[in-house]
Parts: C-alpha cells; sequence; structure tokens
C-alpha cells in the first residue's frame, strides 16, 4: 500500500478550509441576522451541490440522440441528491482522511482470484473502502493502487498498475480481476496495450469508464483530462473493439452519469455491457446489486466457465439492463 497520497493533503485541506470558510461565516453574521448567517453557512458548506446540480442540468443536453434509454426528470433530480451525499463521503471523508483505513491483503482465500481496483480522475485508493472491507470479508486477496501525480497522462499509471498486478500474481499463483472506477478503467487498458498482458489479467470490470470520452473533458486543460475527450487520438489508439477484448471486459455504465455522458461512450464493442439506470457516476460504484455481481463474477473466475450470467438479471438486445439500491459508506 502506498505510504502517502499528495491527493489525499490536497482533499484534506480543501475540506477543512470550506469547514473552517463555513464556521467564520456562522460566528461573523450571526449577531446580524441568525437566518442569515446559517443560510449562508449552509451554501459554503454545499458549494459541491451546486457543481454537480450543473453537470446533471448538462448531462441531458449532451446526450441527445445517444441510443441509451434517457432518464426522466424525476430520475435525474434523485440522482443528484444521492450524488450530493457519496460525493459528500468519499471527497470528504474516505479520500482525504481514511484512504489507509483498509490495507492490501495479500493472503486471500485459496482458489479465490485476487482483485486490483484501480480508482478514477481526482480520486485515491480511500474511493473503495466499502469495496475493500467487503473483499476482505469473502476471502479476497486485494491490491488498491494510488494513480499519482494527480495530473500527468494516464500512461504514466501503468507502472503502478503493473506492480499491483505483479503482487497478486506472486501472492495467489493466478491472474488477478482488474475492478475499474471512471478514468481507471482507461489506466486498465492503457497498461494492457503497453504490456500486452491479455493473459495476466482474469477479468476487466469497468464502473462509469468514459472508454469513448466524455463531453466534460472538453473543459480540462490537465494531460489526463484531454486524454478523456470524445473522438481524441489517445482513445482511438486504445484496444477496445478487437474480439478478445470484449471477451475480457464487463462494463458497467448509467443514464444519470454526471460525469461521462453521453451514457453510451461507457460502453465497448463486444464487451458485456451492463445499464443500471437512475445511478450517478460515484453512486454507480456503490449499488448493492452491482457490488453482488462483480463478487459474484471474483468467485466464478477460478472455475473453467467464467462468463458473467445471472438469473437475476434481464439480458435484451445484447445488453443487460438492472436497477438497483445503493450500499452504506
Amino acid at each position: 500500500m502506498a505510504s502517502r497520497s499528495r491527493l489525499a493533503w490536497l482533499q484534506r485541506v480543501s475540506t477543512l478550509l470550506v469547514l473552517g470558510g463555513a464556521f467564520a461565516w456562522l460566528l461573523l453574521s450571526w449577531d446580524r441576522s441568525p437566518g442569515w448567517a446559517l443560510a449562508g453557512a449552509l451554501a459554503i458548506a454545499c458549494f459541491h451541490a451546486g457543481v454537480l446540480g450543473l453537470e446533471f442540468l448538462l448531462l441531458p443536453l449532451a446526450s441527445r440522440g445517444d441510443p441509451t434509454p434517457r432518464a426522466s426528470l424525476a430520475e435525474l433530480f434523485k440522482a443528484w441528491v444521492q450524488e450530493v451525499g457519496f460525493a459528500t463521503r468519499v471527497f470528504g471523508w474516505r479520500q482525504p482522511f481514511a484512504w489507509r483505513r483498509e490495507p492490501d491483503e495479500l493472503r486471500g482465500e485459496p482458489g479465490l482470484v485476487g482483485i486490483v481496483f484501480v480508482h478514477g480522475f481526482l480520486c485515491n485508493r480511500g474511493f473503495w473502502t466499502p469495496w475493500l472491507r467487503e473483499a476482505r470479508a469473502r476471502g479476497h486477496a486485494f491490491v488498491a493502487v494510488n494513480l499519482e501525480p494527480v495530473f500527468c497522462s494516464i500512461d504514466d499509471y501503468c507502472d503502478t498498475i503493473e506492480q499491483a498486478v505483479a503482487r497478486l500474481e506472486a501472492a495467489t499463483g493466478r491472474p488477478p480481476l482488474l475492478v475499474c472506477h471512471s478514468m481507471g478503467g482507461l489506466a486498465a487498458r492503457a497498461w494492457l496495450r503497453r504490456s500486452e498482458g491479455w493473459a495476466r489479467v482474469a477479468h476487466v470490470v469497468t464502473i462509469g469508464t468514459p472508454h469513448r470520452g466524455t463531453w466534460l473533458a472538453r473543459f480540462s486543460r490537465m494531460p489526463n483530462g484531454r486524454q478523456m475527450r470524445i473522438g481524441c487520438d489517445w482513445i482511438a489508439a486504445l484496444p477496445g473493439a478487437e474480439p478478445h477484448v470484449g471477451r475480457l471486459f464487463t462494463c458497467w455504465y448509467t443514464n444519470c452519469d454526471n460525469i461521462v455522458f453521453p451514457p453510451s461512450t461507457a460502453t465497448l464493442p463486444g464487451a458485456d455491457n451492463r445499464l443500471l439506470s437512475g445511478a450517478a457516476h460515484v453512486d454507480l460504484a456503490f449499488r448493492p446489486a452491482l457490488v453482488e455481481e462483480v463478487f459474484a463474477l471474483a468467485r466464478r473466475l477460478p472455475a473453467e466457465d467464467a462468463s458473467p450470467a445471472s438469473e437475476a438479471l434481464h439480458r435484451k438486445n445484447g445488453e443487460i439492463s438492472l436497477v438497483g439500491g445503493r450500499t452504506g459508506p
């Protein structure tokens, strides 16, 4: 496990600054108007909710013509409320303060596949805290990476993924499962391209990964942000349409993703593309139905037939549609 995380330090500082600003406003404004003081403090503390709200407003505008079923206004509002809660927990606690709470585990139950967890943009291994607890409880060896520097080429993360895969290969004697959120799925594909490591992974699960880019990336000036632009040369050069790539990937996506949209950009041709309606970008990674399906897949992978299947899912037009709840922190 990484000993340091610059992102954790940055998010710790930003969280404390926001809370300090809200408290300072409360103290300075209380004598003039308690109601104004409370409203201002709440607005400062919940500024991120407004940013998320803007993303949800842009989502349907940029997704016109996308083949994914369009989310209703009620679904988008519910997804926004849920995302505010998850973003607060992930970016305000797990990543800045609790990212080392669940250390890597290299001693898994014999016969079970190990899991490499790869987070996304502006995240660290703390993102996966509930998953790491669950993996430990289910007997899986696992490694959760920190992709740093925060702002660099996605190709620069290949060495980190290589080290994690090698550690689990040595510990379990078999290729691991890669579970990736958002940009982490692109980092995994970059690693596969560089290392030609198709035989070194049992399967790759991506959750809200901009496999074909995302509309929002047009506003980024960071190297890894620019590499997530729709139609960019970097994404076009990644492996993705080859038959062996499709068989290797399960791609979860949602019609309420406030970061990766239009929604179908989170799918890969020929992959096992699974639509989970009504979830937002961070929320998607913690839906109980998704978590259960991924661990069920991990349980089956050592078997000779490791193709994902579930009686609880409804297959239609080559995709899987599923509606579920969410898991707690």
